[in-house]
């Protein structure tokens, strides 16, 4: 059994092409439409991120604090080779590029061509910028306050006019010197980016004696462009919060047998730790002595803590709550399973989901279209309105404020990163935004019977004496003797559930290959096999015919207990429905998705299951490549179809299916990589939360897109025909922008433990 610590090997890339032609193509269609606009279409994507745990060196970038610039930056330094991956901290002006020695030069001189300035930056130096950022953009904002008032109270004098445009000049050089470094170097390089339409706006505003309004402008902007920076971080880093969980340092034992604290960066794999009662796991590994329980939601998403023993994994960044334990290190502090679900959320927030993509294509056309308006206004207002080219041209300025459409782009991003985020914190790991959105067409689901909907393990369910001479503590101890000599999983089964008698010895113990085991017991033969044995001994009757079809038929698998005298027990093992897989069941067909079951046991048991945990249709008997059919079958018949199962016979079926799901803590590595959702916990309520997660996280963008083009739709309407003036366009524009922000940041609280 696999843990959940292998499920990323290798970095998964979710965009690979899945055996036929569904969505999975998009998730690496990195169109730039965006950039042409205001840049924001990368806004909070973890790009190649920089993987949980890795170092990189760290650069502030002075003129980096929006989307706009991260999206620069990552054109700039696309398909390079050696890039391992970046990391941006727009909050706080930092950048960290993980790149191999020889890549890092060019990396650097790339990014500096594209107009920003990269300085080293040492950890101590961390989160100095930006302390004084907020008194000074509340200063620009009273500064424009202060010239509106000057404009609109004081005398029409020289003398007052003076004033008013030098406090105007304040304000928008408090504000909006990086915008006008910014804007200035994309209108030098060709392009309409939010910076280069803020240029030109406020400084044509200022040109035609309308400073106050300018002023007003670029304070606003300013200050709503640093809340969206911290919207952006808080998106990108709702995650990788979970890694502060786990501790910096570990309690290890020594050569000489002592225990030290250690950082966990210098424990190797193979050491020893010890954890107290209340202490988070500072690493992944094996419980090597103790007995405790581990409240495992950081990881799995579970809310209830889980009994460990010896034997079990645990993993970095969980609770330890009740007895002390030690354990036996498996993977680095790097690699742990935390750190590779931040780095698989991480890669996920990446991709570019369908819904990007068309919001990306409709802001390529949307910003020429509305400057080419601006300017036909500005040059044709005159001739054909009647307007003085003074209102003509402050027209067109209020247009240039609403050209881009940064809300409808930076709504899209955000939201599916909010998704991930919640799905991740809930033990679901969706391996890119795609899936995300595509889960909320599934009509089918085909779920693997072993370790999906059952348990995993065989267990006796239910035994009794058939020989009545015979006291059943008699008979429980002789089976306890048998099947506790045997390796076999039924018999260990068995013997886990039977109290063992004191004073039975066996003699001559001896395993019959397909058939059982049987040995002497105080002179005595008796065996301990299945049906075929008890045929061939010739001691089947036809009330044990009817006990054995009974059981046969509710998926059960018969072990008899037989001494020369007769068959003196019988006892059912079965591989138990999850206490959750009937309700998972129900949930699933509320949301008007039909679940299938496919499995390689045979059809009765498959049936029996099946009734059992409500699903209607079940086909057995099935190979790997069977089952990869019943998909493409279950494909033309019904719909888009998603596969959850935790085998190495799933994993094709899994890459066939539109949406592959592998239970993640009882999965092999094969499954999981074959798969775009790994559910951490196994539990199988899971699938249902996802795609009613996909089905909120799709409302929640057209929402946006509503609200985003609606509110351009009004002030387009406005700014022409109506009085909107400037400082209400970027008002209602940046407006509009925290508003779809903050209605994405709305699907985060769904990641909360139940």
């Amino acid at each position: 059994m696999a843990s959940p610590a292998h499920t990323h090997d290798h970095d998964h890339d979710a965009g690979r092409a899945h055996g036929h032609g569904h969505a999975h193509a998009h998730a690496h269609a990195h169109g730039h439409g965006a950039d042409a606009c205001c840049g924001h279409a990368a806004a909070p994507a973890a790009g190649a991120a920089l993987p949980a745990g890795r170092g990189g060196q760290r650069y502030r970038i002075a003129t980096m604090d929006c989307a706009g610039e991260e999206a620069q930056i990552r054109h700039a330094v696309q398909g390079m080779a050696g890039i391992r991956g970046l990391r941006f901290k727009l909050t706080e002006r930092t950048l960290a590029i993980d790149a191999t020695e020889a890549a890092l030069a060019p990396a650097l001189a790339a990014i500096r061509k594209a107009g920003f300035d990269p300085q080293p930056l040492s950890p101590a130096d961390a989160g100095a910028q930006g302390a004084g950022t907020p008194w000074r953009l509340v200063a620009a904002l009273l500064m424009a306050i202060a010239a509106e008032a000057v404009g609109y109270a004081a005398p029409d004098t020289l003398a007052w006019r003076g004033v008013g445009l030098a406090v105007a000049f304040v304000a928008i050089a408090l504000a909006g010197l990086d915008v006008y470094r910014k804007g200035l170097a994309a209108l030098r390089q060709g392009r309409l980016n939010i910076n280069a339409l803020m240029t030109v706006a406020v400084t044509g505003a200022f040109v035609i004696g309308q400073w106050p309004e300018a002023a007003m402008v670029m304070a606003l902007y300013a200050i709503a462009e640093a809340i969206e920076a911290r919207a952006v971080d808080r998106a990108r880093n709702a995650i990788q919060g979970l890694l502060a969980l786990a501790p910096d340092e570990a309690l290890m034992r020594q050569p000489d047998g002592n225990w030290a604290t250690v950082p966990v960066a210098d424990v190797p794999v193979g050491a020893l730790l010890r954890v107290k009662p209340g202490e988070r796991v500072p690493m992944d590994g094996v419980v090597k002595s103790g007995h405790t329980s581990i409240d495992q939601a950081p990881v799995t998403g579970e809310s209830i803590p889980v009994d460990k023993a010896v034997g079990d994994a645990v993993f970095a960044g969980t609770i330890n709550t009740t007895g002390g334990f030690e354990f036996e290190v498996s993977a680095p502090a790097s690699d742990s399973t935390l750190a590779r679900i931040i780095h698989a959320v991480e890669q996920a927030q990446a991709t570019r989901a369908p819904t990007q993509g068309f919001v990306d294509r409709f802001a390529a056309v949307y910003t020429p279209a509305v400057f080419v308006i601006a300017l036909a206004v500005a040059l044709a207002g005159p001739w054909l309105l009647g307007w003085t080219w003074l209102q003509a041209v402050y027209k067109a300025l209020v247009l240039l404020v609403i050209a881009c459409p940064c809300a409808l782009v930076i709504s899209t991003p955000v939201t599916i990163v909010s998704g991930l985020a919640a799905a991740a914190r809930r033990g679901v790991l969706v391996k890119g935004g795609i899936h995300l959105e595509e889960a909320r067409k599934l009509k089918a689901i085909a779920l693997d019977k072993t370790g999906t909907l059952t348990e995993g393990r065989p267990r006796l369910v239910e035994w009794s004496v058939l020989a009545s001479e015979s006291s059943r503590a008699s008979v429980e101890g002789l089976a306890a003797a048998l099947a506790g000599q045997s390796d076999h999983p039924v018999s260990k089964a068995i013997a886990a559930e039977l109290k063992a008698e004191d004073g039975v010895t066996l003699s001559g113990f001896t395993a019959l290959v397909g058939r059982g085991v049987k040995a002497e017991v105080n002179g005595v033969e008796h065996v301990l096999g299945n049906h075929r044995l008890i045929e061939e001994r010739g001691q089947c009757s036809p009330a044990l015919e009817a006990a054995l079809k009974q059981h046969e038929e509710a998926g059960r698998t018969v072990t008899l207990l037989a001494s020369p005298a007769g068959v003196l027990a019988l006892f059912a093992v079965a591989d138990t429905l999850k206490p959750t897989s009937r309700q998972a069941v129900a949930e699933l067909q509320a949301l008007g998705i039909t679940p299938v079951m496919l499995t390689g046991d045979n059809q009765a048991t498959a049936s029996a299951v099946a009734r059992e945990a409500g699903i209607t249709e079940a086909r057995g008997n099935l190979l790997p490549a069977d089952k990869l059919g019943a998909i493409q079958v279950l494909q033309r018949e019904r719909g888009p179809t998603a596969m959850t199962g935790d085998g190495i016979n799933d994993a094709p079926a899994l890459a066939q299916a539109d949406i592959g799901i592998a239970m993640g803590a009882a999965g092999t590595d094969t499954a999981m990589e074959a798969a775009d959702v790994v559910v951490m916990n196994d539990d199988l309520r899971r699938v249902a939360e996802t795609v009613r997660l996909s089905r909120a996280t799709h409302a929640v963008l057209w929402q946006n897109i509503v609200l985003a083009l609606g509110i351009k739709a009004v002030f387009l309407v406005l700014a022409v025909f109506g009085n909107a003036s400037m400082w209400m366009a970027v008002f209602a524009d940046m407006g509009a922008s925290l508003l779809v922000v903050a209605n994405g940041l709305r699907l985060l609280r769904k990641g909360r433990a139940q």
